[in-house]
Formats: structure tokens, sequence, C-alpha cells
């Protein structure tokens, strides 16, 4: 390889970082709006809102940061995405917090229950050997 050839390979590798970063930070920007503004009483959040509604909703692939492009760049199922945000947009605070709770909750269940399982498997594999003492 020349030296141009990795000046160029450094180069598409900073760019394509460069745009998954700029992609996330959309879809997050238009998460926290959905969320956000969900109850939106004046004008403007309502509008940030519906913005944020119609980008997730839009099968538009002609802006390079659309929805489905934005999917596309950092390896995101689509539809299984629009589902999650678009329900938990739907809930109130509070559901929406429970329902995250819930899931942090069963997840640490299902950890705790390997590490429980795994030390009780840990020391039936090792017991303590037993010695033989001679009864005088």
């Amino acid at each position: 390889m020349n030296k141009q050839t990795n000046m160029n390979a450094a180069e598409d590798y900073t760019s394509e970082t460069s745009q998954k970063d700029l992609a996330a930070g959309v879809l997050k920007q238009a998460r926290q709006d959905l969320r956000r503004f969900h109850g939106a009483m004046s004008a403007v959040e309502r509008e940030l809102y519906l913005d944020a509604y119609s980008w997730f909703t839009s099968d538009d692939c002609t802006w390079p940061f659309s929805f489905l492009n934005v999917c596309h760049l950092l390896n995101l199922a689509p539809e299984s995405l629009r589902q999650e945000l678009l329900t938990d947009a739907s809930l109130g605070l509070f559901s929406y917090l429970a329902r995250r709770i819930g899931r942090a909750a069963r997840r640490l269940h299902t950890f705790l229950g390997h590490v429980f399982t795994s030390e009780r498997n840990s020391a039936a594999v090792d017991p303590v050997p037993l010695t033989h003492v001679p009864i005088a």
C-alpha cells in the first residue's frame, strides 16, 4: 500500500465514523422530541413533536439522514425501532418509566440467576475431599 491509499482509507474511516455519529445524534434527538413533546400544549412543542413523528414514520430515502437511511447506516431494523419508539412515546411519563424499570428489573433478575447458578455449580464440582482418619 502506498501513502495515498493509507490516507484515503483513514479519510474513509473518519468520514464513516462521523456519519454514524451524526446519524446516532439525529436519531437520539428525534427520540427525545417524540417522548418529551408527546403531550405538548404550546404550538412550538407540538410542532417539534409532529416533526419527530413525521420523521419516524416517513419512508422517504431521498434525504441522507432520513429515518430509513439512519437505520441502514446504524444497522437497525426500521420497523422494530418504529414500533418501540412510537409505543414508548404514546405512553405517559409514568408508564414509560415503569416499563423501563420493569425491563431493568428483568435483566437484573436474569443476571443474578446466572451468577448464583454458576456459584452453586462450581461448589458442587469442587467438593471438599474427605480424609480417612484411622480409628485407634
